[in-house]
């Protein structure tokens, strides 16, 4: 297949969380990245008010952007909980930019905090993904496994204790002589 030339900075591709945008050149801290647009919907219509999907970006308490159209290559861009981008949205020009937080190298994956609206209402039932999160969730897991294993190993030091005192509880008297249990004939 021959290489595609492109002047964007960016490519689709797959991520952890499902499509991702990913950077194909370095860009600098600052800069615009990609716009995201789509059809301008009115809140105070009500047919627009209803529409849902994963898509929206509100402007402002009115206007909201439908980010659905498949040209709209800024839809593509996941969330984090350390974005390496963020929104810049423009309500009086009905725009939203997203901008370079940080300096992105080729190969790594745009992303940008969706706000605590959209986490609540579709991340937070099914878990964040991004990168930090997984992170902390392995550290939880390893600490948990940790903590399991101390407790096995205090109970298993705990029974063997209990089993050497009951072993010396279980000499049994034999005509009033203590008998350690074993029986044996007398060698001669």
């Amino acid at each position: 297949m021959p290489a595609i030339s492109s002047n964007k900075p960016y490519r689709v591709g797959r991520s952890k969380t499902g499509l991702g945008l990913f950077a194909t050149k370095p860009i600098k801290k600052g800069t615009r990245i990609v716009r995201y647009f789509g059809p301008i919907l009115d809140s105070r219509i009500p047919a627009q008010d209803d529409i849902e999907n994963k898509y929206l970006f509100e402007l402002n308490g009115r206007w909201t952007i439908d980010g659905s159209v498949r040209k709209n290559l800024a839809r593509y861009i996941n969330h984090s909980c350390r974005p390496n981008a963020e929104s810049d949205v423009r309500p009086r020009e009905r725009k939203v930019f997203i901008r370079a937080i940080r300096n992105i190298e080729p190969g790594d994956e745009i992303n940008y905090d969706y706000g605590t609206d959209y986490f609540k209402a579709y991340l937070k039932p099914i878990g964040c993904k991004c990168p930090s999160c997984e992170t902390k969730r392995k550290r939880l897991r390893a600490e948990e496994r940790a903590e399991r294993a101390k407790v096995k190993a205090r109970a298993e030091r705990r029974a063997e204790k209990a089993g050497a005192k009951s072993t010396t509880a279980k000499k049994k008297k034999l005509n009033g002589k203590h008998f350690a249990g074993k029986v044996g004939r007398a060698k001669a």
